[in-house]
């Protein structure tokens, strides 16, 4: 969304459901520093604190990765092929009873074990 791929307005609505309390928005601190990392790879170190800033005004809760998520993480990572990053979405997500919503084609690998939701490209 920060970048206005195709699905942005998708999250834009979701968005405005969690700001009318309608929705509740997770993101793990490690999902977190992996759009970080991306922004500034792809944009450079001053769109990342731009980035940064713009996502702390957002109705998203940042989970940290305490020992039982990442035990969590860390069994989804030994059983399917995921990158840990997600193995932390597919994890956070199965903790709070949501969904994951992505584009990210990985994710198909997990549909047995959580709800996703996919957004365009």
């Amino acid at each position: 969304m920060l970048q206005n791929e195709l699905g942005a307005q998708r999250v834009r609505d979701i968005l405005r459901e969690a700001e009318a309390d309608r929705a509740e928005v997770w993101l793990c601190i490690i999902n977190y520093g992996e759009v970080l990392y991306i922004t500034e790879r792809e944009h450079g170190l001053k769109a990342t604190q731009e980035a940064a800033q713009a996502i702390d005004y957002l109705p998203v809760q940042i989970v940290e990765a305490d020992r039982k998520l990442t035990f969590s993480a860390a069994h989804i990572k030994a059983t399917l092929p995921v990158s840990y990053a997600d193995s932390f979405a597919i994890a956070l997500a199965i903790e709070k009873g949501g969904k994951v919503v992505t584009g990210d084609p990985e994710f198909h690998k997990a549909e047995a074990l959580v709800g996703v939701e996919w957004i365009p490209q």
